[in-house]
């Protein structure tokens, strides 16, 4: 069976994002005064690294090969931090109820805040949650946020800013939400043991638009 992209790579994977933040696309220039001006040359991109645990060699090489099918850097993959799969009011999912018909409700001028509907009445989210907008908007929250009654939150701010591809009623993922990545190419490192033959697997990825 042929293999299809974006991979979701990170399925099963042995280890962790250990970093996991944004990039900005930014000039800034230090002026005599003390004043220091900054630029924007586009909206912020998502990078990432990851690391696994030691493996036995066949698992290594296993992941090698799942590794090479990235084709240093030619492919996207499904990136995700690993430590925000749930709302962390949630951990794994307990209690939080049904998410699946979540989606933008208002967008604030500023892009930069948002209200969402379709939740379960009560539901929270805290600063540092992520969550995906439409098929690859990947975002950070700000500010905590709780949905009433009716299952619409109060405005709440996010970052990235949202993309200009963003509208009010697209869907908002809260479940293992992610963007798109490319590995960085020649960040691969995949050293093995030589006296037991375990090693680890470490690449740094940055989103892919």
């Amino acid at each position: 069976m042929a293999i299809s992209y974006p991979l979701d790579l990170l399925a099963g994977f042995p280890g962790w994002s250990t970093e996991f933040d944004l990039l900005w696309r930014q000039e800034q220039s230090r002026q005599a005064n003390g004043v220091t001006r900054v630029k924007d040359f586009g909206s912020p991109l998502w990078r990432a690294t990851f690391q696994s645990l030691s493996m036995r060699p066949n698992e290594l090489d296993e992941w090698r090969a799942r590794l090479d099918a990235m084709e240093n850097g030619l492919q996207q993959f499904r990136a995700r931090s690993l430590s925000r799969c749930y709302p962390m009011a949630y951990p794994n999912g307990t209690g939080m109820g049904t998410v699946s018909a979540a989606a933008i409700n208002t967008i604030n001028a500023s892009r930069k805040s948002i209200t969402a509907k379709g939740l379960p009445a009560g539901f929270q989210w805290r600063v540092g949650d992520m969550l995906q907008i439409g098929t690859r908007n990947l975002h950070r929250i700000q500010e905590a946020a709780t949905a009433g009654g009716t299952g619409v939150t109060g405005a709440f701010e996010i970052r990235p800013p949202l993309w200009p591809e963003t509208a009010v009623n697209d869907p908002v993922t809260v479940v293992r939400p992610f963007c798109l990545m490319t590995v960085v190419s020649g960040s691969v490192s995949s050293t093995a043991d030589l006296q037991t033959g375990r090693g680890s697997v470490s690449f740094q990825a940055v989103e892919s638009r």
